[in-house]
């Protein structure tokens, strides 16, 4: 399983959506209590559950990570831990995976410049005071000393998303056939 994290704008769910259109990668649906938007699917985009639901199954220990964000539960299942898979987490989310010590599950950090992050949340429509936020936020919370080990850390500030998903996926492959077989 590829787990991606990092900072806003970094390039995580583009390179995400690349693994899936070239590699064939599927992605992990992740557990929601918020209500299903107009174009989405329920068991595609989120599997979307009740309040009561979700408290369920974080009692009977379903999640590898949960996280209250929004007025809302989102939280990842172990059940959608599987090999040619692609979950997009924030660092609690992140630091959860990699305490599973599971040698399947391949984690990478994307790192980028706070200028080149503002200017792509820009360029993708983000307003400007909201993109400020964010980046004081990321400040915060990716502070160096925040980020746990992961098993690659990938500098997508010169390289295209492509580029990008190309190195994750040929990382992955080498990573599961070295630790895995």
């Amino acid at each position: 399983m590829i787990v991606l994290s990092g900072a806003s704008a970094s390039g995580k769910t583009e390179a995400a959506k690349m693994l899936m259109v070239k590699y064939g990668i599927q992605k992990a649906i992740t557990t929601t209590t918020r209500s299903m938007r107009v174009h989405e699917v329920n068991g595609k985009d989120y599997f979307f559950v009740s309040v009561e639901k979700f408290q369920q199954l974080i009692k009977e220990d379903k999640f590898v990570e949960h996280t209250y964000y929004n007025g809302n539960y989102y939280g990842s299942t172990k059940d959608q831990i599987a090999d040619d898979r692609v979950v997009v987490i924030d660092l609690e989310g992140l630091k959860s995976y990699s305490r599973l010590n599971d040698k399947r599950i391949v984690t990478f950090y994307l790192s980028t410049s706070e200028e080149t992050r503002f200017k792509r949340m820009l360029e993708r429509g983000d307003k400007k005071e909201d993109a400020i936020k964010r980046i004081e936020n990321d400040r915060k919370v990716f502070d160096h000393g925040q980020i746990p080990t992961v098993n690659y850390q990938i500098d997508s500030e010169q390289r295209s998303i492509e580029e990008v998903a190309d190195l994750i996926y040929e990382l992955y492959q080498k990573h599961i056939k070295t630790n895995c077989h």
